[in-house]
Formats: structure tokens, sequence, C-alpha cells
């Protein structure tokens, strides 16, 4: 397996889901599914570099093209319907198997303040 970079200390790389170069800049994309803590994410990877963001795709609110959902912070990756299925497949797969509850607080933080 490639060796990733700047991950958090508790985030391991299980599998690679979905990998791509990007049109606008020529970057590897990779989206990968990571054991972070006790549950398995997916988590975005640009050049091998572990790029925050939210454990699952997210809807796009005005997609666009084929682009439904969305991965990333900066950059923020459109993602198509199929990619978001087997990445929603890979991870919800994997902690149902392993009886994990997934807990997602991604971005849950600033409702608190």
């Amino acid at each position: 397996m490639s060796v990733y970079t700047e991950m958090p200390k508790d985030m391991e790389v299980v599998e690679l889901i979905l990998e791509r170069v990007l049109q606008n800049t020529g970057a590897l994309l990779e989206i990968c599914v990571v054991k972070h803590g006790r549950q398995y994410e997916a988590a975005v990877f640009l050049e091998k570099k572990y790029k925050p963001g939210p454990p699952l795709p997210r809807p796009l609110e005005t997609p666009a093209g084929q682009a439904t959902h969305w991965m990333g912070v900066r950059p923020k990756v459109g993602l198509s319907e199929e990619e978001t299925e087997a990445i929603l497949y890979e991870v919800n797969g994997l902690n149902a198997l392993h009886r994990i509850q997934m807990k997602d607080t991604w971005g849950h933080l600033l409702d608190t303040l």
C-alpha cells in the first residue's frame, strides 16, 4: 500500500476505494477507507497527503454536472452518485461487520459556539 502523510495519529489506511486524476490541476485524488479511532471512515488524500473533511460524502446544495456529493474541505472534491454509493457501501459495510455505530460529528463543533 502507498505511504500516506499528514494523517491524525489515530488514523490508519485500510484500503483504497477510489482513485482519479483531477481535471483542473492534474493532481492524484485518492479516497480510502481508514480506521479512525474505533470507527471506519472515508478519507481524502491529494498527492498522498491527507485532507481533512467529513468522514462520509455530503450532498451538494446545487449539484453540477455529474457531481452530486462532496468530500474534503480545501480543496472540496465533487463526487458522482456512483462514487458516493461505492464509498458508502465500503464504509458502512465495515462498520456493520465490526458492529460499530459510526458517529459523524464533523462540522458540529461550530454549532456549539
